[in-house]
């Protein structure tokens, strides 16, 4: 009577950590806290861009006319622009018959599209030639006020023009040193 070698069977340990292996359990847990926290990050966002900012400007004919205007950080410039322009033409009677498509708005030598919002700006710490586009927690420090070689953290106002003046002035400083900003 020989035995019939039955070999013992593998038992799993169960000590052994598993979580690197699949699991639908803890998948569908993954995907629902991806979506949880997907629209927590939308509503954040959304409140960001309803938060009111004050933006100083200044209409430059030749000389500045220094203003400020409260906007949303989830406006366009094109809409910052029409808002400008209808504080605006009271006093500059040229703008009464402008639309805001023919004003143009620089900021730190750079001319900002019409389409871009200021919340994209801020968000992505948009920089300018001389410093950043938009900066509004501006705190000096007051050993480097005077020192050249510190790049600045100061925003300086932005220039809205008529794209007429532009085009007629473009070869004559400042609006030489103006380029179109681009985001890349």
């Amino acid at each position: 009577q020989e035995e019939a070698f039955v070999p013992k069977k593998k038992m799993k340990n169960p000590t052994v950590d598993t979580s690197f292996l699949p699991d639908r359990e803890r998948e569908l847990k993954e995907i629902e806290e991806r979506k949880r926290l997907t629209e927590e990050w939308h509503e954040q966002q959304e409140a960001i861009k309803k938060e009111v900012i004050e933006i100083t400007f200044s209409y430059w004919d030749g000389s500045g006319h220094r203003r400020s205007i409260k906007c949303t950080k989830g406006s366009t410039v094109g809409q910052f622009l029409e808002l400008a322009r209808r504080a605006l033409h009271e006093e500059f009677r040229e703008l009464k018959g402008v639309a805001s498509d023919n004003l143009l708005y620089i900021k730190e030598d750079l001319i900002l599209p019409h389409d871009m919002t200021f919340h994209f700006l801020i968000q992505t710490k948009a920089r300018g030639k001389s410093g950043p586009l938009f900066h509004f927690d501006v705190h000096d420090d007051v050993r480097l006020v005077n020192d050249a070689r510190v790049e600045k953290d100061e925003s300086h106002a932005g220039k809205i023009v008529q794209r007429v003046w532009y085009e007629r002035n473009k070869h004559i400083f400042p609006a030489s040193r103006w380029e179109v900003y681009d985001s890349e």
